[in-house]
């Protein structure tokens, strides 16, 4: 089973966003509100790594670093 990561949603902006992961099958909806709380909450989405081929990228013998930022 897949785990999934959910925030609360706060009704206030002075409140804290609460990170939380929960175990759900695939075919279970995502949650509307905290296990335990009942605060409403949003299933966090998330990528993984994307490796791009660039001109001067470390594929050709250069540095895949510039400006400021770097892939990795």
């Amino acid at each position: 089973m897949p785990t999934y990561v959910y925030e609360t949603i706060p009704e206030d902006p002075s409140e804290e966003v609460i990170r939380f992961e929960i175990k759900q099958s695939i075919k279970d909806e995502a949650l509307s509100t905290h296990p335990e709380t009942g605060v409403p909450v949003k299933r966090v989405i998330s990528g993984g790594i994307s490796i791009m081929p660039s001109k001067g990228g470390a594929s050709d013998g250069g540095s895949c670093c510039s400006g400021g930022s770097c892939c990795s």
